[in-house]
């Protein structure tokens, strides 16, 4: 096998955006349809009359920073700016820590999709590496402050990184050794078993009660005590900022590449002299030390860790918002960070039943939309590059419509069950979207049942229109990259 066709498959899912194998074959009810691969996609695939590669046709769903240079220092030149400007937009403390969970959020997910969406990697317990990032970092801080350790603050989730990258040589040892379903119940043991220790060694995880300290130590530098929180968004927004160009950068390299050929095809890896499991395994350790720096950050921002840190909510809540940001894309977990803090704070205060409502969201998503947000937005700007998106907003409306009025009878029906369990004793009444509901009356639960079922009636009708609609589309963009390419 000569060393083009190597290259070729090297390149493979780079240039095709593939997906692992759980989540890149949707049924065909899925809302949206992928586009059928182009004839120069398909991985590693070799010429019938010689050893020349097939011809590649540039992806028309690459990631928004994967294109023209300049375009490229477009996108990170705005993602810089975004970074300086958003606590000048939002100067509320409640603004500018959730600014500051969300960069926290983005290098975990971003960690995180290192391995499920570049590896193939199904991990349930990622958050063992950021927790004990958090762990060790807030023991280096509270070091610094009795004088023992002479380190900056500013360097604290520096500790919180090699801790991540220390355990996750230790743990990814094991759990790489095997990949698919074995690997997830060797990574949901390593979880439940460091959760279990947090409990017991109170020594080093201080209990329930956890371990706390206090970032304001020293001498200000320059005026920076990270005492005010703004002080301590900036230096997230820093971390947020180099570690999202490291983890970009990473998917450039060789190892990156052929750790995306591992994903797709592990027997042809092999076949072509690499070893797989050395291949997850660095990529493993590289996850689990940015994994640390965001443990590290959290813990400047909150000053306490405490066990859930390393808990499955944690793991579970990582694997929950990159899939729903979007697996398939670089940007995708970015998307998935932002949402996870947006839910996470806002959406538990406006209902208790704020987890019900999430699993939800997230069926809705694997049932009809599996590449998550970013792809729904990649294939989108593929029918606007070819000019066609408008055919489609009438049938955007109508899906959104439909799917608000399904949305508003399930959110009655939740509300009105969880009422009646925990606040009946308050009063049989309650308030949802402007209008009183009664818990003892008939008609609320009625109502509410009719309007869920004609909601879900009407969006699954309109569902497949836009299905057909959506398929000749497809069909007229394929038709005209084909003229475009006889031209």
């Amino acid at each position: 096998m000569n060393m083009q066709h190597h290259a070729s498959l090297a390149l493979s899912s780079q240039a095709t955006g593939a997906t692992p194998q759980s989540l890149a074959h949707p049924g065909p009810e899925a809302l949206v349809l992928r586009e059928p691969a182009p004839r120069a996609a398909v991985a590693g695939e070799a010429h019938p009359h010689g050893s020349e590669a097939v011809p590649r046709r540039p992806s028309m769903t690459r990631d928004p920073s994967q294109t023209h240079p300049l375009g490229r220092w477009l996108v990170w030149g705005g993602f810089a700016l975004l970074l300086l400007v958003a606590p000048k937009l939002f100067t509320s403390n409640l603004s500018v820590t959730m600014l500051s969970q969300m960069g926290i959020a983005i290098i975990a997910c971003l960690s995180y999709n290192m391995l499920l969406g570049q590896g193939g990697m199904l991990s349930f317990g990622h958050a063992v590496y950021t927790g004990l990032g958090s762990y060790l970092a807030i023991h280096a801080l509270n070091a610094v402050g009795a004088g023992t350790l002479a380190l900056p603050v500013s360097l604290v989730p520096l500790v919180g990184g090699v801790a991540g990258l220390v355990f996750a040589v230790l743990f990814g040892y094991v759990t790489t050794r095997k990949s698919g379903t074995p690997f997830a119940m060797i990574t949901l043991g390593m979880a439940e078993l460091v959760f279990a220790m947090s409990l017991m060694f109170s020594e080093f995880f201080g209990g329930e009660a956890g371990v706390s300290g206090n970032r304001v130590v020293g001498q200000p530098f320059w005026g920076i005590s990270f005492g005010p929180a703004v002080q301590v968004y900036y230096l997230i927004a820093a971390y947020t900022f180099v570690c999202v160009v490291l983890m970009f950068a990473f998917t450039q390299t060789p190892l990156g590449r052929i750790l995306n050929a591992v994903r797709d095809n592990p027997e042809r890896v092999e076949f072509i002299g690499y070893n797989t499991q050395r291949v997850r395994y660095t990529a493993f350790i590289i996850s689990g030390f940015f994994a640390g720096v965001a443990g590290g950050l959290a813990c400047l921002l909150f000053e306490i860790v405490t066990a859930e840190v390393v808990g499955a909510a944690r793991s579970g809540a990582y694997l929950l918002f990159t899939f729903l940001g979007g697996a398939t894309f670089f940007f995708g977990p970015i998307i998935g960070g932002v949402l996870m803090v947006l839910a996470s704070v806002l959406l538990s205060e406006l209902t208790k039943a704020w987890l019900l409502y999430l699993g939800l969201i997230f069926l809705f998503m694997v049932m009809y939309a599996p590449g998550g947000i970013a792809s729904l937005f990649m294939m989108n700007l593929r029918v606007a590059a070819f000019g066609k998106l408008r055919q489609l907003w009438v049938s955007y409306l109508a899906l959104a419509v439909t799917g608000l009025v399904a949305l508003a009878g399930a959110g009655a029906l939740i509300e009105m069950v969880y009422h009646l369990q925990l606040n009946a004793a308050a009063s049989d009444e309650l308030r949802f979207l402007a209008v009183t509901l009664n818990v003892k009356a008939v008609d609320c639960w009625f109502g509410a049942a009719f309007i869920l079922l004609t909601g879900l009636g009407l969006f699954e009708l309109t569902r497949r229109q836009f299905r057909q609609q959506w398929g000749r589309i497809q069909e007229e963009i394929e038709k005209d990259i084909q003229r475009r390419e006889l031209a």
